[in-house]
């Protein structure tokens, strides 16, 4: 017999994309998409995605197969005739906190159809901030279990238990993990072979080397008496790129000096 509990599949990808009204008529069921990378998502808020991340490249890619998407409605695994999935805090306060049991269901579920090697990861403002490297080394594997939490946060014997990493978008809180969630598939996805098209574009951009991205220009070279620099013009490529190195530095010297920091110590490790 079968189980009550057990949700229908949601999971997208290579499905044609179309303008429309309701988003989640861009994610229809679709088999399993083998050596695509797989975004799970265990949320309150289905109808939330794909959100932008059916937009632009990453919607083509999520078309094309290039990576795949798999909600996980967290509702379909609550207790009772109502399907609650919270309760009162322990030792009192306000909210409602996320029930273990109901959480551990439906990552039991969910991490029974992704490989084993997928990091577990819980959007947390008390997490470790998402950043570049941590995008990139999530590109290289074979995908991820992403919790959206919601209300006060999640029963911390859930984290305990299955070990899950914590990660933040920042230092802010958000009504719930689903913004935070896509941000951070759009950050991997971006980085996955084929999505972007020009591989060199992510090579000179923000973080890749620990600084911040130059100035950028484009036509038309004069604008409202403001001119592009010279050197850009020059078709000098090695000067360019001393232009660019410099501007790189100086831009991450005045905005994030903690970046600068970092990136001077590696300098004198590598001297």
């Amino acid at each position: 017999m079968d189980d009550p509990k057990t949700p229908p599949q949601r999971s997208h990808g290579r499905k044609t994309i179309r303008p429309s009204l309701v988003p989640r008529e861009l994610m229809e069921d679709a088999p399993e998409l083998a050596r695509a990378w797989k975004a799970q998502v265990i949320t309150l808020l289905p109808d939330a995605f794909p959100g932008l991340l059916g937009q632009s490249l990453t919607g083509r890619a999520l078309q094309d197969g290039l990576w795949q998407l798999e909600t996980v409605p967290l509702r379909e695994f609550g207790e009772g005739k109502h399907r609650n999935v919270d309760d009162t805090p322990a030792g009192g306060g306000a909210g409602m906190v996320l029930r273990p049991d109901v959480m551990a269901a439906a990552i039991d579920h969910a991490r029974a159809r992704i490989a084993p090697s997928a990091p577990l990861i819980y959007l947390s403002p008390r997490g470790k901030p998402l950043t570049q490297a941590m995008a990139q080394q999530l590109a290289t594997g074979p995908g991820v279990t992403l919790i959206c939490g919601r209300f006060e946060g999640l029963d911390q014997r859930v984290i305990d238990h299955y070990r899950v990493i914590e990660v933040s978008l920042g230092d802010f809180v958000l009504t719930g993990g689903e913004i935070a969630a896509q941000a951070m598939i759009d950050a991997t996805v971006r980085l996955l072979p084929g999505v972007l098209g020009n591989e060199a574009s992510t090579e000179e951009e923000s973080f890749s080397d620990g600084l911040l991205e130059h100035p950028q220009y484009t036509r038309p070279a004069v604008w409202r008496e403001r001119e592009i620099p010279p050197v850009l013009m020059s078709g000098h490529h090695g000067e360019i790129a001393k232009w660019r190195k410099a501007q790189s530095e100086e831009l991450t010297r005045a905005r994030r000096p903690d970046l600068w920091a970092d990136w001077c110590a590696r300098q004198d490790r590598n001297d």
